[in-house]
């Protein structure tokens, strides 16, 4: 008995093991599968060597050549997040993002942008929202459409092309899959976007500055855009752990020679490829620990659990029954009658104590016997008997 109730609590452990197990991998690791509520703060830092660039300072419009260094900030907006209705609500984050671009040698400012804009939180894409706006002209535009990948892949990112976004374009160009790289331990994809003299939507105010000095006898002209964009994707977080943009704008007037106002190769430097890494590292290990390792083991443990259940259960099954079969086949054992012995039994034992005919004496075989008139039991006689009768 106790056998059988120790199988029916070991099956029970194991059932709760096995559905503990699936919970981790369909409820807890989507849940993981998510940007978090929580984000922290990240900083990431691009660097370009012997750069040519547009520089404006104290209305001197100007291009020179240098090293310049771009940071990005992204931080996460909680009471943002809290105000979303409608399809955003509990599907999306806000974040803020701030770049700026500046000189290596003296820190002067080059160029600059912020924008802050809604995230999906399993595929990373930018979401339609009322609130999201771009600044890279001094005042901010809200009409802008973000779509795409912006700074962020999805989880576990696909082996195919997506489309990410180019601010300079204000719209989506496509990424194609070109293979994979191990960078600081990590098996990346890497996507590569090519953007090749695409025209740049710029209203008089800036354009008409940039004609003046460069061109001054031009009456209209448009300033094309090149970027060949490369992506390094960690494919379990969709985190991106190298960026690296090769730009090229070039100021073409209807009259007069074309002029370069950007030139540079921008990559993350080596402290921001680090920190990315370990980034992701840490997550994907999360992610790892509790939708592989932690139900792999609780299914196997439980599994174990299940089977010896079943097992000890049924061996106490199978002693029962056959200590009942013993049982069955036992011979009745006879039980003697409560208050003493068999009166006829006693009345038998009784005549034979007499020496009555049931009697099993023997005498011994020297014996005389006779038979008396009065009495059919033999009487032993003497000699001397036998001698007195025959006188």
């Amino acid at each position: 008995m106790k056998h059988r109730a120790l199988g029916a609590v070991l099956f029970g452990v194991g059932v709760l093991l096995l559905a503990l197990a699936a919970g981790l991998v369909f409820v807890v690791t989507p849940a993981l599968a998510k940007l978090p509520y929580d984000l922290d703060s990240s900083t990431s830092v691009a660097e370009a060597s012997n750069a040519k660039f547009l520089q404006i300072n104290d209305g001197s419009i100007k291009i020179n050549d240098g090293n310049l260094r771009s940071t990005v900030l992204v931080t996460q907006l909680p009471k943002e997040t809290a105000n979303l209705t409608g399809d955003l609500d509990g599907k999306a984050v806000v974040w803020r993002v701030g770049q700026t671009v500046e000189r290596v040698d003296n820190k002067q400012l080059v160029s600059a942008y912020g924008a802050e804009l809604a995230l999906d939180r399993v595929s990373g894409a930018a979401l339609e929202w009322d609130g999201q706006w771009l600044d890279d002209t001094g005042e901010q535009d809200k009409g802008i459409k973000y779509a795409g990948q912006i700074y962020k892949f999805p989880f576990h990112t696909e082996k195919k092309d997506y489309q990410i976004f180019d601010r300079d374009l204000r719209g989506v160009r496509d990424a194609k899959f070109a293979g994979t790289e191990n960078i600081k331990g990590i098996e990346t994809y890497r996507f590569e976007q090519v953007i090749t003299d695409e025209p740049l939507n710029l209203d008089s105010r800036r354009l008409t500055p940039l004609l003046a000095t460069f061109a001054p006898g031009a009456t209209d002209g448009k300033v094309v855009y090149s970027n060949k964009r490369t992506v390094w994707v960690d494919p379990v977080t969709g985190s991106f752990i190298k960026v690296r943009e090769v730009q090229k704008k070039v100021l073409t007037p209807n009259v007069g020679a074309s002029t370069t106002l950007l030139d540079a190769d921008f990559a993350y430097n080596e402290a921001t490829i680090t920190a990315s890494a370990d980034r992701a590292k840490d997550s994907r290990d999360s992610l790892r620990l509790l939708s592989v390792y932690v139900p792999v083991g609780l299914a196997v443990l439980g599994l174990a659990l299940l089977v010896g259940g079943v097992l000890l259960s049924r061996g106490a099954a199978a002693a029962a029954a056959g200590e009942a079969r013993h049982r069955a086949d036992a011979p009745t054992r006879v039980e003697e009658p409560v208050g003493g012995a068999d009166p006829a039994t006693d009345e038998q034992v009784e005549a034979d104590r007499q020496g009555g005919p049931l009697s099993d004496e023997i005498p011994p075989a020297s014996t005389n016997w006779r038979t008396d008139e009065e009495s059919t039991v033999p009487v032993q006689r003497s000699a001397v008997d036998d001698e007195a009768e025959k006188r």
